[in-house]
């Protein structure tokens, strides 16, 4: 593309690997269309956004802001001082920057960005990730130029001649999956010709569902599976002195996966919540899932991304309340079940949007020429 001269962008958000991760997958594909394209992130003080942005090669500055407080009222005296002082900080970072375009891809940082751009007339993006549209950005998108999101049916919540169905970015390589099993199964460890059931609770784990294994840790060790199993680093140690002290050798107990690509292929059946990019990494695997969405989310809205595919055909959803007495029987019947496993693997794939991440870059150089 030959442009007159270099693309100068803001990308604002974070606060999860959730945001985190597809905006530095939105980051490498501006550079990839365009290397001198200058990218500045806008993230929120002490969160994780601040530590991995500049790992992955971009430069972040860091705004004071943070989220209500729902249970005690009078601390929101803080954040609203925070909020105003954030504010004023966006718009001399904008003043300073002077980007053509500002994405926002959800978390604090995200809003106040945001709000100052359209004020001051740069043309913004949203990236909504979720079916259930989160409030910030639904206030918002009035101002918005473009809203980039994942589901159908979002007109719900925006208005429709601004919404693009881009899908949402991924931080992993899907290609040659299949290919890889035997490599993966090496790597952890694992035998071939039997079923491998992956059980993930995100970085920091999931209570109910380690809770849910925990207690089923004799059936699940009579079973005729392999069991690979992300704890999150909180719960290891228990979790590895109740497998130690079971008969449980087809179970292995890891605090965190680093090579969630290999984890992927090594699997049959994946146990899962339901947060936007697990699933969005999920449809491009095209595994069979269970989702057992996190209760402890804004408006519920991983029930939601999990009923997207349930209605469909292309996941089983196990509600949080229930997991201790039908997670682990959903499991093993799964595993035993290889065309209800086909079948929920073709249809999730269905779902895969594998150029998110370029064509969310390209809606953003479509506002700079406009």
């Amino acid at each position: 593309m030959n442009l007159q001269k270099n693309i100068k962008v803001i990308i604002s958000g974070g606060g999860t690997g959730g945001h985190i991760f597809p905006a530095i997958s939105i980051a490498n594909a501006l550079r990839r269309i365009d290397p001198a394209t200058e990218i500045l992130f806008v993230g929120a003080e002490g969160r994780m956004e601040m530590q991995e942005i500049p790992s992955a090669g971009y430069r972040i500055i860091g705004l004071p802001v943070e989220g209500l407080d729902r249970k005690n009222i009078l601390r929101n005296i803080r954040v609203s001082v925070r909020l105003l002082k954030s504010l004023r900080m966006a718009k001399r970072i904008i003043s300073d920057f002077k980007p053509d375009v500002v994405a926002g891809v959800g978390g604090y940082a995200s809003g106040p960005v945001l709000r100052q751009a359209s004020r001051m007339g740069i043309p913004t993006l949203i990236q909504e990730q979720n079916s259930y549209a989160g409030v910030a950005n639904r206030l918002l998108a009035g101002k918005a130029s473009v809203i980039c999101v994942a589901y159908d049916g979002m007109e719900r919540f925006f208005p429709p001649e601004k919404i693009v169905r881009t899908g949402n970015p991924v931080r992993l390589s899907f290609e040659n999956l299949q290919d890889r099993r035997d490599e993966a199964l090496a790597y952890f460890n694992l035998t071939k010709g039997k079923p491998v059931i992956l059980v993930l609770g995100g970085s920091l784990g999931a209570g109910s569902i380690n809770k849910s294994l925990t207690i089923n840790i004799d059936k699940i060790a009579a079973s005729d599976y392999q069991w690979l199993w992300q704890t999150g680093q909180h719960y290891y140690e228990d979790i590895r002195r109740a497998v130690s002290a079971s008969s449980g050798s087809n179970i292995s107990v890891q605090g965190f996966i680093t090579r969630m690509d290999l984890a992927y292929a090594a699997s049959d059946v994946i146990i899962s919540r339901a947060g936007a990019g697990t699933i969005s990494e999920l449809c491009l695997a095209g595994k069979p899932a269970i989702l057992v969405p996190s209760p402890n989310v804004a408006e519920d809205h991983q029930t939601s991304n999990a009923r997207a595919l349930t209605e469909k055909e292309a996941a089983v959803l196990v509600p949080d309340d229930q997991v201790a007495d039908k997670l682990v029987d959903e499991a093993i019947s799964l595993a035993g079940d290889s065309g209800r496993r086909r079948i929920l693997g073709e249809n999730i794939l269905k779902m895969a949007d594998p150029e998110a991440d370029m064509r969310i870059a390209q809606e953003i150089i479509k506002l700079v020429g406009e």
